[in-house]
């Protein structure tokens, strides 16, 4: 099927116009003159608007297409006209652009572009889809079964920077990454092969336990649930002389320009990208979303297209990563943790995304912040027939915290002892080796725990009910590396050159507040421009709790660097390590985030709605560059877990998304945070920590830790009212 076009394409501008692009500012801060101006608001003469059509089946084949009601100025781009252009993928190169094999109820299949949006709207609408459908498989248990279907036949390894470690796709399964750790005195063991069910024996490793008085053996869920960014996906590309310029909220710029330049088979330096602020974005901008399509219709059309989604679409775009964990912890009579056996069963939905980073960090963090004798993790990435699971605030940390926290009350109650000294007993310490070899140092878990239990109450008149808490550690990605430019301008300011994007977390007054300590002069003096991959050098990207940290030490290169050329500095910084996928040893994080929480409650019997007295959480941040903007991120992740732990879950029929709103997925709203505690703790001459997640997996366990304090053991999350109270049941162990 070929494009239609009655318009002659309207001449394309000279450049993007992309607010904020300069650094030329007034000086006024855009937060409070309401000036900000996102990628929803960028506009380029000429511009036509664009629709995608998505899949109505969770996996088949389209036959056709039926465009008889479209109008002639009405562009109709199907994977026809888009053969030339080469998939992609950042971990597992398993997409392309528009696809007659989908694979998820809204995977996109076409596209049309129209004058304006209302137009490429209706014309969606009128765009009829013919299939032949095929079986599907939609959670992650059923996808590990014998004869389940495959959702993917083949998994290439993708050539992306975002590939940063060995990959260990499972032939003829869903599997798409396989993570374990083996601790040392295990290594080299014969085991079998195969993906275990969940109550499949593991007699290649049960001795692990003959040390333990007391063994507890559990499984915990969590469902898929949505990033709801405030700002939308938004997308405006052009192609100018050749070049492919794209303005988009992407956490990612350099992974960006590097996958769009695979995709259209370019150099990277013919792509430019350009990253306004974002209006939120909690890792659902991460990587190719509307970005790859939106530049294919440009270049169809030959002239400049925007693409902006609609609410539901945002839903199902990319989404939390499902997940089932079974915890298998045992502990000498006396409190010594002993082993930890831990399997991970990662959904990453129809595409891999960023789904095998997710595993391994999750098959990491779920060990927690203990010592042990021997560990042994196997996380799985499997592939279903649901929308992609991508990065999400906590990055797989959060599922395994849950689990991981629940099962240590678990085993102190079984023990008869406190589980707040259980935990004292087991924390990592200074010079303690982790599980994947690595000594650790500038640990204050004991300090986070003891706060933590301070908050609520713990040891007051002996009474712990109502009472939980929660401890744990958190990886950065590592390897990493930075750049940064500091450059004196002609009227005696200094720009700050970073691709450190700004998503509401305050990069900007991060960097300018950094500049001016290492130049030893005041922040009016600082300048930052806008990310742009033209004009900025390299970051590795803006997740994982690592931008502060890394540029700090950037600029304080660059700044070093300035001093000895005048005008110019350049910054580098690079942290080196990384996991043997089968064995888990290595460097994890070349530092750790560290945090711990604490919950207060009452649960209405009748009801099973529960109620919050107090919600508090510490996260170690080191040395803090801005003590407001550190405040308001702890906060922020403690509303996230809060919702995580609550209310938070998408629903699916058959691979459909039925909660796709605002009215029927429920988020924590201003009447549930009334409770919240926020702490940060620092030390004096420390490094620079991030703070952007670190308070988001220790809430749930210490929710649903109070919440089991009071008789209601649930298992699954949210713990919304109907779980709560069947959790009452004798014999109940909830199921999502």
């Amino acid at each position: 099927m070929t494009a239609r076009r009655t318009r002659p394409p309207t001449q394309a501008p000279d450049q993007v116009v992309a607010p904020g692009a300069s650094s030329a500012t007034t000086g006024i801060n855009p937060r409070i003159s309401a000036r900000i101006q996102y990628s929803l608001d960028v506009t380029v003469p000429g511009s036509w608007h664009l629709r995608i059509i998505r899949s109505g089946i969770a996996n088949g084949t389209v036959t056709g297409f039926s465009a008889d009601l479209l109008d002639d100025d009405v562009v109709l781009i199907t994977p026809d006209l888009l053969e030339d252009l080469n998939g992609y993928g950042c971990q597992i190169a398993d997409q392309v652009v528009l696809t007659r094999e989908p694979k998820y109820i809204g995977d996109p299949i076409a596209a049309v572009v129209a004058a304006t949006e209302r137009d490429a709207k209706v014309a969606a609408s009128l765009v009829e889809v013919s299939y032949d459908t095929r079986p599907a498989v939609f959670t992650e248990m059923d996808a590990v079964a014998a004869d389940s279907p495959l959702v993917h036949t083949t998994h290439h390894t993708s050539e992306s920077d975002s590939a940063y470690f060995d990959m260990r796709p499972q032939d003829d399964t869903n599997v798409c990454h396989r993570f374990r750790i083996r601790t040392p005195g295990i290594q080299g063991r014969q085991e079998p092969p195969v993906i275990r069910a969940l109550d499949d024996p593991d007699d290649a490793l049960s001795d692990l336990f003959d040390g333990a008085a007391v063994v507890v053996d559990e499984v915990f869920h969590t469902p898929a649930a949505a990033h709801v960014p405030m700002e939308p996906h938004a997308t405006t590309a052009q192609w100018i002389g050749g070049r492919l310029e794209v303005t988009t909220g992407t956490q990612t710029p350099f992974n960006m320009r590097q996958d769009l330049s695979a995709v259209f088979g370019i150099p990277a330096d013919h792509v430019r990208v350009i990253v306004p602020p974002m209006g939120g974005a909690f890792g659902a901008k991460t990587f190719i979303r509307t970005e790859a399509i939106t530049a294919a219709a440009a270049r169809v059309t030959g002239r400049p297209v925007r693409c902006v989604l609609d609410r539901d679409e945002v839903f199902a775009e990319v989404t939390r990563h499902p997940a089932t964990i079974r915890v298998k912890v045992g502990a000498t009579r006396d409190g010594r943790l002993v082993a930890k056996r831990l399997w991970c069963y990662v959904n990453t939905g129809a595409y891999a995304d960023c789904g095998p980073g997710v595993a391994q960090k999750m098959g990491y963090a779920g060990v927690g912040p203990y010592r042990f004798d021997e560990v042994a993790v196997d996380s799985y990435c499997i592939y279903t027939n649901l929308p992609p699971g991508g990065a999400f605030r906590g990055y797989g940390a959060m599922q395994s915290v849950w689990a991981s926290e629940r099962a240590m009350d678990l085993l102190a109650e079984q023990l008869g002892i406190d589980a707040v000294e259980l935990r004292r007993r087991n924390l990592l310490r200074d010079g303690d080796a982790f599980c994947t070899g690595e000594v650790m140092h500038d640990t204050h878990f004991e300090e986070l725990l003891d706060a933590a239990a301070t908050a609520v109450g713990w040891d007051k008149d002996g009474d712990r009910t109502g009472k939980g808490v929660a401890v744990m550690l958190k990886g950065m990605q590592t390897p990493s590396k930075a750049e940064a430019r500091i450059c004196l301008l002609p009227d005696g300011r200094y720009e700050v050159q970073s691709a450190t994007a700004d998503m509401g977390q305050g990069a900007r007054e991060m960097l300018t507040r950094l500049a001016a300590e290492h130049l030893k002069c005041d922040t009016d003096q600082i300048v930052v421009c806008t990310p742009d991959t033209d004009r900025v050098p390299y970051d590795t990207r803006t997740t994982s709790s690592r931008s502060t940290h890394m540029m700090s030490r950037a600029l304080e290169d660059a700044a070093a660097d300035l001093r000895l050329h005048g005008s110019i500095g350049h910054g580098y910084v690079s942290n080196e390590g990384g996991l043997d996928p089968d064995t888990g040893q290595g460097v994890a994080s070349s530092h750790w985030h560290q945090g711990s929480a604490s919950a207060l409650l009452t649960i209405d019997p009748e009801t099973g709605v529960v109620h919050l007295d107090t919600l508090y959480a510490s996260s170690y941040a080191g040395t803090v560059v801005n003590p407001h903007g550190a405040e308001l991120q702890q906060e922020g992740s403690m509303i996230l877990g809060l919702g995580t732990a609550l209310f938070e879950e998408l629903q699916f029929d058959q691979g459909q998304l039925t909660n796709p709103n605002l009215s029927d997925y429920n988020i924590a709203s201003a009447l549930d945070v009334a409770c919240i505690r926020a702490h940060v703790m620092q030390v004096p001459g420390a490094e620079v920590h991030g703070l952007g997640e670190t308070a988001v997996p220790p809430v749930p366990p210490a929710i649903g830790n109070a919440v089991a304090s009071l008789g209601y053991d649930v298992r699954t999350l949210p713990m919304t009212p109907e779980r709560v109270l069947d959790a009452t049941r004798p014999d109940s162990k909830e199921t999502p």
